[in-house]
């Protein structure tokens, strides 16, 4: 006769055996309760006699805590935010937590799962990511259920939350500043949904300090931030006679789709066109040319939010400021002043944005 595994021991069978209730057994020992000494004994040498070892997630559960926490991303794919995922990981184990990860795809449906799951999995906190508007509210009103939240990145708004950003607005002013600086005078954007804090922020700054420079924006495109619709960008650019001299791409994934696209169409950056991305979280240095971008702290966001978190105790009645971390600008090889050709170019083409 073939003999199976030995079953391991549970505490309904500790409790069995020392004819307590389970609720007594684990109080015991989670030093809740105190118990005569006779009682002690018996779910002592019960627990020797039946090899038990107690679960120690099931005991943190216990007593309240988890010692994990959760993080909702749009995408592990995307070097923003892996890196982001990366410095929330380190910062976490740093403190001792483990850290639920949950990748929504950008879909608000799964936005609202993995937060309900969350919710009912007795995290101890949560670290939220989006990057699409809340038009609806349900996923605001879905946050505000959770008890230990902070949200980084893209602001989700009626939600009562410590947030952290980035400066989007000095950003934006950066890029123009080495636009202007090198003799643009007819620049563009490329972004996401205009009511994104991140995009509101970076256009609203890029624009303010191009106009005060004496410059014009002569082409802006909307969309998401994606290589793809970075391809879609360029395309209609140069269906529009490429009307600026230089293109602030508001992610680096959106500059990497559009330099696909001029490479394609035999566009030379930055001999034809000047370029500035955002982010600087992959390897732009080895780029043809390299790719002058915006760097935002991205781990820093991350580490900052984990530090964040653990010093919430609880739902807070009035949620602080929300921070804003400094940017700077990573001067590489993709800009450089305009030709006559380009110039004359952009001119012709004014108004047709």
């Amino acid at each position: 006769m073939t003999v199976g595994p030995k079953r391991v021991a549970n505490l309904r069978d500790v409790a069995k055996a020392a004819g307590v209730s389970v609720a007594t057994v684990s109080r015991h020992l989670n030093r809740s309760l105190f118990l005569p000494e006779a009682t002690v004994t018996r779910i002592e040498a019960a627990i020797d006699n039946l090899g038990y070892r107690p679960n120690p997630h099931a005991r943190r559960l216990s007593l309240g805590r988890s010692d994990t926490i959760g993080l909702v991303i749009p995408d592990i794919a995307n070097p923003f935010f892996a890196t982001l995922a990366a410095a929330v990981e380190e910062e976490a184990d740093a403190r001792g937590l483990g850290v639920a990860l949950r990748s929504s795809l950008n879909r608000p449906g799964r936005e609202l799962k993995y937060l309900d799951q969350l919710r009912h999995n007795e995290v101890d906190g949560l670290i939220f990511v989006t990057n699409h508007i809340d038009e609806s509210g349900a996923l605001a009103a879905e946050i505000n259920r959770v008890e230990r939240v902070v949200v980084l990145d893209e602001d989700v708004p009626g939600v009562e939350v410590p947030k952290i950003f980035c400066d989007n607005e000095s950003a934006g002013q950066l890029a123009a500043e080495a636009f202007l600086a090198a003799g643009h005078r007819h620049v563009g954007f490329v972004g996401s949904d205009a009511a994104m804090i991140s995009t509101f922020g970076r256009l609203g700054g890029f624009a303010r300090r191009i106009h005060d420079g004496g410059s014009q924006i002569s082409f802006v495109c909307h969309g998401d931030y994606t290589r793809a619709f970075g391809r879609q960008a360029a395309l209609q650019f140069i269906e529009r006679g490429m009307p600026a001299t230089a293109l602030f791409a508001a992610s680096d994934e959106l500059a990497l789709g559009l330099l696909e696209v001029f490479r394609e169409a035999s566009i030379t950056i930055p001999g034809e066109l000047s370029l500035i991305g955002f982010d600087d979280t992959g390897p732009l240095h080895l780029l043809d040319p390299p790719l002058t971008t915006i760097r935002q702290p991205v781990r820093e966001i991350g580490r900052r939010g984990v530090e964040l978190l653990a010093s919430l105790d609880k739902r807070l009645d009035e949620a602080p400021s929300p921070e804003f971390l400094p940017v700077e600008i990573v001067h590489r090889a993709s800009v450089q002043p305009p030709t006559e050709r380009a110039r004359e170019r952009a001119a012709a083409t004014r108004g047709r944005n």
